[in-house]
Parts: C-alpha cells; sequence; structure tokens
C-alpha cells in the first residue's frame, strides 16, 4: 500500500504559490517539497526577446542581487535588447541627419531667391581682320605693329664681367658665377 503524505503548511489548494512535489528522504519516507515560484529573465520591452547577459530572478530576490548580475554595461543594459538599442541610435542619427539636410536646404533656398545681378550684355562681332597677304609685306606697319605689341620679357640682367646673366627665379637655387 503507498504511503499517505501530510501537507506542511495549512493551505490545501494546489494555487501558484502552492507547489509541491514528492520526494523521498533518506529515511525511506516519502514527503512533500514545496517549488518556489520558476525564475525569469527580463525582457526587452520593444522586441520582447529575452535580454542576455541577465541573472534569471525573481522580482523580490532583484533587490539583494548585485548589479552585474541584473544589468549589461552599456547604455539601456538591462532594459532593452541590442538590435533595440541599434534601431534606437540609428534613427536617432538619421533624424538628426534630416535636420541638417533641411537647415541647408533652406539656406541654399535663401541664396537662390536672392536678387540676380542683371546679365552683362553679350560682346557684339568684332569685324573680321582682313587675310594676311602671301608673302607678307616687309615694310608694311600692320607687321610693325603687331612686333611692337609683344612684351618684352622682363628678365633682370646684371652685368657681370661684360656678360649678362639672367636673374635666377625665386623657386630654383642661386648659382654662383664662374671666374
Amino acid at each position: 500500500m503507498v504511503q499517505r503524505l501530510t501537507l506542511r503548511r495549512r493551505l490545501s489548494y494546489n494555487t501558484k504559490s502552492n507547489k509541491r512535489r514528492i520526494v523521498r528522504t533518506p529515511g525511506g519516507r516519502l514527503v512533500y517539497l514545496y517549488l518556489k515560484k520558476k525564475r525569469t529573465v527580463p525582457r526587452c520591452a520593444v522586441t520582447k526577446e529575452k535580454l542576455h547577459g541577465i541573472t534569471p530572478s525573481r522580482p523580490s530576490e532583484r533587490p539583494r542581487m548585485a548589479k552585474r548580475l541584473k544589468t549589461v554595461r552599456r547604455a539601456y543594459g538591462g532594459v532593452l535588447s541590442h538590435k533595440a538599442l541599434r534601431e534606437r541610435i540609428i534613427r536617432a542619427f538619421l533624424i538628426d541627419e534630416q535636420k541638417v539636410v533641411k537647415v541647408l536646404k533652406a539656406a541654399q533656398a535663401t541664396t537662390v531667391k536672392a536678387p540676380k545681378p542683371q546679365a552683362k550684355p553679350k560682346p557684339t562681332a568684332k569685324p573680321a581682320a582682313p587675310a594676311p597677304q602671301k608673302g607678307g609685306a616687309k615694310g608694311d606697319k600692320k607687321s610693325a605693329d603687331k612686333k611692337s605689341d609683344k612684351k618684352p620679357v622682363a628678365a633682370d640682367k646684371k652685368s657681370a664681367g661684360g656678360k649678362t646673366v639672367p636673374k635666377p627665379s625665386a623657386g630654383a637655387p642661386a648659382k654662383k658665377a664662374k671666374k
């Protein structure tokens, strides 16, 4: 015949807080062992997935637990999952970027709306110069004018023993004159 079991507490109903199981003691007797409620891991408020790195515990145990067991060392550690936090950071960054773009567009619109200076009239076409003659006119006045139009080379010349030596440019190192 089966051994009779007696309750150890006064509550006899099978409620959530009164769960028990039968255990055989070292003396060979069968007794009730009262069970605690199952410990849970906090879940992310956004994604509803279990948070990694947090010890499962009852809410009443948490005030007595060390901080390192209840959180993860990052922003919103122990509250949001890494995926939800990543989304938040990206969303905040993109919103910030949109604000910057909006400001730039507004600034660009104000510069575009500024009164434009009146366009300069297009230069009129100059009369075409007469075509040069074959053989060229050596004593022609026009060819003399062309030669005078050219600017003379502005190289400072120093006299060194009767020789004219051009002045070196600013970037090149100065060379010593040979004796």
